[in-house]
């Protein structure tokens, strides 16, 4: 058994098998998900996990270099955009409609419990060396 660091099996494995370049999908409960991505749904009710919690997790755990949100978040959700500015020094905005045709070519979906809107980033795995 792990000890540390993502426990979730589900999520752990997804995460292994991700290359450079690959798309990961961290979303709110209200997202709407593409067919295509493997998804790992860790929702268990409103707020639960939060957005934060996971996007923490998997920042951890992959090397990412960069990530795309919605620029509505701005306005509907300012601490999901500090938040996201903060974590993300390579963030890109576009349209939520944008945000959502590009989800599609994801790898990976992680749906939270978020239930605070447009709480949604595509990521962009990186490589180590």
């Amino acid at each position: 058994m792990k000890k540390a660091g993502i426990l979730n099996r589900h999520l752990s494995g997804a995460l292994a098998e991700l290359g450079h370049g690959d798309g990961v999908l961290v979303c709110d409960a209200g997202m709407p998900i593409p067919d295509g991505p493997h998804v790992v749904d860790l929702a268990f009710r409103a707020g639960v996990p939060s957005f934060a919690e996971v996007l923490d997790g998997l920042l951890a755990e992959l090397v990412v270099e960069g990530g795309t949100a919605a620029e509505e978040v701005r306005d509907a959700n300012p601490a999901a955009a500090e938040l996201l500015e903060a974590r993300l020094p390579e963030l890109h905005l576009v349209s939520h409609e944008k945000l959502k045709e590009l989800s599609a070519g994801a790898r990976l979906v992680v749906r939270t419990g978020e239930a605070r809107p447009y709480a949604n980033v595509l990521l962009r795995c990186g490589v180590f060396f």
